[in-house]
């Protein structure tokens, strides 16, 4: 049986994710800056039929923010993640096999569906419905082509955010429009090789005659792409429960520092935040990397734990040893990061005999406190050397959007 793929792709998300809840926001142009209210990172059509660009820095188009003409919004990532695992629940709901791709992608399969596209239409109609959400689908017998025909869904108007790429007649027609450039998985570079043998169109890849050629210049991942828009299956949807196998966390500071005390308070919320994630997939940790970047350096260090644990206060004390060996005070600090790496399953746990830590007490702690964070609002409970609020490390938000969703204190007022 001919296997059916969907792609789904939220439109415009982070914009969306704003628009949820401010009515208001319908039809003006809207922006979402990076870390530290950097540069944009997403746009609204609206605020792409004005010109402005992605990546551009925030001061280049502030002038436009004075004269009211466009709305903008620091990063809102609590919002985005909570509507976006909202979205992905309903997916696992309505599809048997998902693969979450990215926070505003996913790719599901229907293979044996009688009427594909009736699917996808009533889809797309449930995402909106539930969480306020537009998407794009594109339905296709591969993974590449159906990235193909979602962005023909999200960019030709007249398909309703829904386009289907089943038949052979319609796949070249979309091929022959398609630069190989644009092709999912080829980019640039493997675009400039493939253009010498003058495949300059996805369907001169698809109909290229010398496959021998293709899989030695470009390897089997080159011959996989090839046959993926030939209609031939080749990458199957990933497991989407599959473990990571390293969890990290970083961030820009607002302003540099020279403090310890600013570092220690940022590596201990960067594990925090890192560890509730080890603890979500049931894992845990045997190593725990720290890094600091100047201007001209980068600072490392990595120290093994005795055993394998997910106690942040355990965690936070790794890191913080490790803060001691690296720490330069003439230094001035603009990032930092952390990473939990040589992950195990919690159910594969091996005791060692001399440690007398009761780690039944320590696992129901951290329980405890995801939940009564889930609940309440991220860091309703955190550890001391967290710090207070006000941290003059914190990222630059002078534009977020409240955490409707999970935050008690931001829900939003219905009058």
């Amino acid at each position: 049986m001919k296997k059916i793929f969907a792609l789904i792709d939220c439109n415009s998300f982070y914009c969306s994710c704003e628009r949820v809840f401010r009515a208001d926001l319908k039809t003006k142009p809207i922006v979402v800056l990076s870390n530290n209210d950097g540069c944009v990172i997403a746009r609204t059509q609206e605020a792409k039929n004005m010109g402005i660009p992605m990546g551009v820095p925030f001061f280049q188009i502030h002038e436009l923010y004075k004269q009211n003409k466009i709305e903008v919004f620091s990063s809102n990532f609590s919002l985005y993640t909570d509507l976006s695992q909202r979205i992905m629940s309903i997916l696992k709901k309505e599809c048997p096999s998902v693969q979450v791709y990215s926070i505003d992608e996913a790719f599901v399969e229907l293979t044996g569906l009688h009427d594909p596209l009736s699917f996808a239409y009533k889809l797309k109609k449930i995402i909106y419905q539930k969480v306020g959400i537009p998407v794009s689908i594109g339905i296709a017998p591969t993974k590449v082509l159906a990235k193909r025909a979602n962005h023909i869904a999200k960019n030709e108007n007249h398909n309703q955010g829904v386009f289907s790429l089943l038949q052979n007649e319609d796949i070249n027609v979309a091929l022959k429009q398609t630069n190989i450039i644009d092709v999912w998985g080829v980019g640039k570079s493997l675009g400039q090789r493939l253009s010498s043998l003058k495949i300059n169109t996805a369907y001169d890849f698809k109909t290229y005659a010398n496959e021998k050629l293709i899989q030695r210049e470009f390897t089997k991942v080159g011959l996989k792409l090839k046959h993926e828009l030939m209609g031939i299956s080749c990458i199957e949807l990933l497991d989407p429960y599959q473990e990571k196998k390293e969890i990290s966390h970083s961030r820009s500071f607002g302003q540099k520092t020279y403090h310890k005390k600013d570092l220690q308070e940022a590596l201990a919320n960067f594990i925090s935040t890192a560890a509730a994630r080890l603890r979500t997939q049931s894992s845990l940790c045997t190593e725990v990397s720290i890094y600091l970047k100047t201007d001209f350096l980068t600072l490392y260090e990595k120290k093994k734990l005795i055993n394998a644990t997910h106690d942040t206060r355990l965690l936070i004390q790794a890191a913080l040893q490790s803060l001691e060996k690296i720490y330069l005070p003439q230094k001035r600090y603009k990032k930092a990061g952390v990473r939990l790496s040589g992950l195990h399953s919690s159910n594969e746990l091996q005791l060692n005999f001399f440690d007398n830590t009761n780690l039944l007490k320590q696992d129901r702690l951290m329980q405890t406190i995801d939940k009564i964070n889930h609940l309440k609002g991220k860091n309703s409970i955190q550890f001391g050397a967290c710090g207070l609020n006000n941290k003059t490390w914190s990222m630059k938000q002078n534009f977020k959007s409240p955490c409707y969703t999970t935050n008690w204190e931001e829900l939003p007022y219905f009058f």
